[in-house]
């Protein structure tokens, strides 16, 4: 198995959003938890805040953020696996980003105390917002 990782709660509710691939980061979008903007040909998609999103943009609600504690050296492997095969497991879907130190995984909300127990049963260790252990 790969190394045993923390994760870290994010506060609040995240959206995954579909934008036309011409438009430009949002000024909705802002936000100090946790904003991501990925563009390809096809089109932009934009994770922010659940409450940031204004009527009429296409998004998928009620994702929670785990942050993998620590910086993450690129040479590192099988991070994400170890994450999501158990996940994968239990049928629970994920979203998964990267920054450039770090991985964050998105559980929709209602399957967070099940992923909770998932992780917990692969070694990982899951904190709160105000950072106690999380056990399902």
């Amino acid at each position: 198995m790969a190394k045993s990782l923390n994760l870290h709660l994010l506060p609040g509710r995240m959206a995954i959003c579909r934008l036309d691939p011409v438009e430009g980061l949002p000024s909705w979008a802002y936000s100090p938890v946790l904003l991501s903007l990925t563009r390809t040909r096809a089109e932009t998609t934009v994770v922010c805040s659940e409450e940031n999103v204004p009527a009429g943009i296409t998004c998928n609600k009620g994702w929670r953020c785990l942050r993998i504690e620590g910086n993450l050296d690129f040479s590192e492997t099988g991070i994400l696996s170890s994450l999501g095969a158990p996940l994968a497991e239990e049928g629970l879907p994920i979203y998964a980003l990267s920054t450039y130190t770090t991985d964050l995984l998105l559980i929709k909300e209602k399957d967070l105390s099940k992923a909770v127990l998932a992780l917990n049963g692969c070694g990982h260790r899951v904190f709160s917002e105000s950072g106690r252990e999380l056990v399902s």
